[in-house]
């Protein structure tokens, strides 16, 4: 009976402690958006408007993504009419606008584009799950990070991969990844006896390669790997985090961030004042939401 008694207390002990563990990821609160109406912004470069134009792919899911109504948040894309665009990046540019009493407004832009775009004078900002390499912030200046996104790799469920422990188990595989990515650019060539495929252009042709069969395993960020199998129940995750066997990326590599005009010091330091109220819980739990509702990719 002692025995019996004893199992029942660590059981219970043990379910306590799961219900616990449970909560305090539930507890995680977004706080409201700061009221910082009262700062004038008349004169920052490119919200003289009033209007903080951002360009993203949305074609990025759960970063970005089009949808055909403005459910759950969406907003107008000014230059694809008729379309709205939604996800993690809308919802950070929305709540950058709400501080500051600014509308939003949403450009779609091919990922080979955005940065020109910015320089052209075409937007005011980038949002669109970009990392903070030093060759970018050569080009751009870039407020954040916005969210910390570790590199994974993805496969078939039913891959020879599927059960790969580090890099050095997807020896012989094929692999692709993004276009202008860390991940095609600086991850993908870390695996040794990997055969690298042509890049794909957008994150969805990347995820439809491993969903197809085209190549054996992609390589990723986290937030984009949670958006794939989300949608595809077939795929599954690789996370080598922790161990000895894993990419070799800085951490400016993985910090994401919000890219404005080279020298516009004035709007950096106002979008640095709305993202640095949230920490990296509150970012993964604004994650979460976007991924909740993001469409097919």
């Amino acid at each position: 009976m002692r025995r019996i008694t004893a199992i029942l207390m660590a059981l219970c002990l043990v379910l306590s402690m799961s219900a616990a563990a449970f909560a305090s990821e539930e507890a995680v609160e977004i706080p409201e958006v700061p009221d910082l109406t009262a700062v004038d912004t008349s004169a920052i470069p490119g919200v003289e408007d009033g209007v903080l134009t951002v360009g993203m792919e949305c074609a990025y899911a759960p970063y970005n993504w089009t949808q055909m109504d403005d459910s759950n948040g969406a907003v107008p894309i000014a230059n694809n009419p008729g379309s709205y665009a939604n996800g993690y990046d809308v919802m950070m540019a929305q709540r950058i606008c709400d501080a500051y009493g600014w509308d939003l407004e949403v450009m779609a832009i091919g990922w080979d584009g955005l940065n020109p775009a910015l320089s052209a004078g075409t937007l005011d900002a980038v949002i669109a799950g970009q990392s903070m390499t030093e060759t970018r912030l050569q080009e751009v200046d870039m407020a954040g990070p916005y969210i910390y996104a570790s590199i994974v790799c993805v496969t078939k469920a039913d891959s020879a991969f599927a059960d790969a422990q580090g890099l050095s188990d997807l020896e012989g595989g094929t692999c692709t990844a993004q276009t202008g990515t860390i991940w095609y650019d600086t991850c993908l060539p870390q695996i040794e006896g990997a055969e690298m495929m042509p890049e794909a252009e957008t994150a969805p042709a990347m995820i439809m390669a491993v969903e197809s069969g085209t190549v054996d395993f992609i390589c990723t960020d986290m937030p984009t790997a949670l958006g794939a199998v989300s949608t595809y129940d077939d795929l599954v995750i690789l996370d080598f985090s922790g161990s000895d066997d894993d990419f070799d990326v800085s951490d400016e590599e993985v910090n994401i961030g919000i890219s404005v005009l080279k020298g516009n010091t004035e709007l950096l330091d106002a979008i640095n004042a709305v993202v640095g109220e949230l920490d990296a819980d509150q970012f993964n739990a604004l994650m979460d939401q976007a991924i909740s509702v993001q469409p097919e990719i």
